[in-house]
């Protein structure tokens, strides 16, 4: 039997879809603001620009343009988002950067293309740039790297921008969020993982039967490489045991209710597992949203007063659902959690598996669990 065979987890999945994955805005950008900000140092941009990734990859990125003063330094990389039909494939990613006085640290601006957060519940404050956290720590780290091999400190404004961006950016959700002006710069691995739902699904049937094979009780469907590290560190599994299920709760669900196993986690984003708990199978943006009337309802169930109810059903987003019932010591994660586990229950019918749910932040935090049932 050949390695290709036996091999398993969320890796051998996505090699498994046979198609080519991309690279996100927050590892172009990060790829631009590193070549600028050598630049800017040297006098020289490095065509092709080489950055690390948050998993230990070390891809290349030629630059599409370049500009250096005595004030700044630009350079744009070009997004390819691979066979993944991402509205960003093909745009041009624009970092400038400036010098700032020793102790400044890295500042990050919005320009043109890129959005402004102008409303609660997101995981940046009101009035910063749409960079998300990640892609921020990818270029903090960078241009700490490229200041030391200069010997000065990493002290550097950092402005991201996105040709054409505020156009692309009403095929988004991000005007409904509050993410007004333009894009979002996202990724938490620089990796683009392309989307096919029959190559997905078809892989995470792959990964159960694998997981069979090697004689696994236990597994676990993760919804990203966040929840899989959660499940991880709270169950020890092994790389066979892990479902890349994405988006595709279902699609976990019927495959485990015809090839059963004696334990499943389930284990996602809060938001997404609360579509889960209120019936969804299909986790994706395009196909189901996140019901605040729900979420409100399950918050009564947990204590929560008529006020906090409304609050909750007006809430921007899940997250500040969770936040706004956190703060109130309503157990809203731990109540969707095992909403979760009950649709999924309901989905398995019967079949001789039992079930768990783990709800997370962004940032990997379990924020609710349910008991195995």
């Amino acid at each position: 039997m050949s390695d290709k065979t036996v091999r398993g987890g969320r890796g051998a999945q996505l090699e498994h879809t046979g198609l080519r994955p991309g690279w996100t805005t927050g590892a172009c950008a990060t790829a631009a603001a590193t070549a600028a900000y050598t630049a800017l140092l040297s006098g020289d941009f490095p065509d092709p620009v080489t950055i690390t990734l948050p998993k230990g990859q070390t891809p290349a990125f030629a630059l599409a343009t370049e500009e250096l003063t005595g004030a700044y330094a630009m350079a744009g990389v070009v997004k390819d988002a691979g066979d993944d039909p991402d509205v960003t494939h093909g745009a041009l990613v624009r970092a400038t950067v400036r010098r700032l006085a020793p102790g400044a640290g890295v500042v990050f601006r919005a320009g043109p293309g890129v959005g402004t957060v102008t409303r609660p519940g997101l995981p940046l404050p009101v009035g910063e740039p749409a960079v998300n956290p990640v892609p921020r720590q990818m270029m903090r780290d960078h241009v700490a790297a490229v200041a030391a091999l200069h010997g000065v400190g990493a002290d550097a404004e950092v402005t991201i921008a996105v040709d054409d961006g505020e156009e692309i950016a009403r095929s988004t959700w991000n005007p409904r969020l509050g993410i007004l002006g333009g894009l979002s710069v996202l990724g938490t691995t620089g990796i683009v993982v392309p989307y096919s739902c029959s190559a997905w699904i078809d892989s995470i049937r792959r990964g159960v039967d694998v997981a069979r094979a090697a004689g696994r009780t236990h597994v676990a469907g993760c919804t990203g490489s966040t929840s899989e590290r959660t499940v991880v560190a709270e169950h020890r599994l092994p790389e066979d045991a892990l479902l890349d299920m994405g988006d595709f709760a279902g699609a976990v669900l019927k495959y485990v209710r015809r090839h059963p196993v004696d334990r499943l986690t389930i284990c996602g984003g809060f938001a997404k597992l609360s579509k889960l708990a209120a019936g969804h199978l299909d986790l994706h943006s395009a196909r189901s949203q996140v019901d605040k009337g729900f979420l409100a309802a399950l918050a009564r169930r947990g204590g929560a007063d008529e006020a906090l109810a409304g609050a909750v059903a007006e809430a921007n987003t899940g997250l500040a659902a969770l936040q706004l019932c956190q703060g109130a010591g309503v157990p809203l994660g731990d109540l969707v959690a095992v909403a979760a586990r009950d649709e999924a229950l309901a989905v398995l019918r019967g079949a001789p598996v039992a079930v768990d749910v783990i709800c997370i932040d962004r940032a990997g935090n379990v924020v609710g669990r349910s008991p195995v049932a």
